[in-house]
């Protein structure tokens, strides 16, 4: 399928697809907040720890751009955003190309965090590395076999966020943990919509994403469970060391949810690209809060 395209840019922007790259933030700035509140933050880690995150989120979107379309997942008959390959705008080579360049990138910056943080950079960094190739790439994808959820939630929360707090502190955290589950939830919640939008084109084209192992019903009620889920985990963040007064804010954000999830229980096809956008907008407001929240524990000392 082939359409006028945009500008250059707006293609390239497109192909980015700018309203994900919030999971990339999110952990980043959460990280970086429980090492602000322990006194240990550090700026050149935290932006390096930033920038390789949006290079790997780069190189996994331009794979998935490129490998959905020569798989036959994003078909006529797909629901979301425009693709850049599906539409014809950009070719496989040019996206293989970009792809390539993010992940050279990540890697040599990842260099940096490993000589900041040592081993579990270097073992995190590598399977990070690898995973946003293969999560859509190579000859046995990982997105397509139901696993996709749990690389999101290991490696945009309990990696992302430990990794951003280990390579500032040198140490590791309880509350780093705490925050990362939250931060995780959020991450596979913007992917649970995605793909219980597509449920049905992948399932025609062999793409087993967990929506598809659950049925409709299954899919809406799991990716509900994890947004209620992410308002649960404050529980455990409040007990890591957040005071009640610094997470009520958090709280601020419950009525967006509450409409998100009638969204989840209720829209179809298409109607969930507005659902996915909020999630998006969700997860970037309820990381800055909660990064707010472990900063005001530093605030009276």
């Amino acid at each position: 399928m082939t359409t006028q395209a945009p500008g250059r840019a707006r293609v390239w922007w497109l192909a980015a697809r700018p309203r994900t790259l919030s999971a990339s933030l999110s952990p980043v700035l959460v990280g970086s907040a429980v090492a602000f509140s322990e006194g240990r933050a550090r700026f050149l880690p935290a932006l390096a720890c930033l920038c390789a995150a949006l290079l790997l989120q780069l190189a996994a979107n331009f794979i998935n751009d490129f490998a959905d379309h020569a798989r036959g997942a994003d078909a006529a008959d797909r629901h979301g955003p425009p693709r850049a390959a599906q539409q014809g705008w950009l070719s496989h080579r040019a996206l293989r190309r970009a792809a390539l360049f993010a992940l050279v990138g990540a890697f040599t910056i990842g260099l940096y965090l490993v000589a900041e943080g040592g081993w579990p950079i270097a073992i995190g960094g590598a399977a990070a590395l690898f995973c946003a190739w293969a999560y859509t790439g190579g000859p046995l994808p990982l997105g397509y076999h139901g696993l996709g959820d749990l690389l999101v939630f290991v490696f945009f929360g309990l990696f992302a966020v430990v990794g951003t707090h280990w390579v500032q502190a040198g140490v590791t955290s309880p509350a780093a943990f705490a925050a990362a589950l939250p931060v995780g939830l959020l991450a596979t919640i913007l992917l649970a919509v995605n793909n219980l939008r597509d449920r049905r084109s992948d399932a025609r084209a062999g793409k087993r994403t967990l929506a598809v192992h659950l049925g409709e019903r299954g899919a809406r009620r799991y990716t509900l469970a994890l947004l209620v889920g992410c308002y649960l985990s404050l529980v455990w963040v409040h007990s890591a060391g957040v005071g009640l007064w610094a997470a009520l804010p958090l709280l601020s954000s419950a009525p967006f949810a509450v409409k998100l999830g009638r969204s989840i229980l209720r829209d179809q096809g298409a109607a969930l690209n507005r659902t996915l956008a909020g999630v998006a907008r969700l997860g970037l407001v309820f990381a800055a809060l909660l990064a707010l929240a472990f900063g005001m524990t530093r605030w009276p000392g």
